[in-house]
């Protein structure tokens, strides 16, 4: 029996040739995240810690680390 496969989802905020892009999935109850450039590395996290990186990244903690 093979492992199904991860359905990987990046946001329409990247570039159209999908090679500047971080993707996220849903496997297990984790998170787990990739950047297209090297697929290979995978950061796994919960859904807690992304939902409190998603809150600072919209209340602009962030926003120092783009310019």
């Amino acid at each position: 029996m093979s492992a199904s496969p991860i359905n990987w989802q990046k946001s329409s905020f990247s570039g159209g040739g999908g090679e500047n892009c971080v993707e996220l999935a849903q496997e297990g109850g984790k998170i787990k995240m990739r950047e297209s450039e090297d697929p290979s590395v995978i950061l796994t996290t919960s859904r807690e810690n992304l939902a409190a990186f998603v809150a600072g990244v919209k209340a602009g903690e962030f926003d120092h680390l783009l310019s």
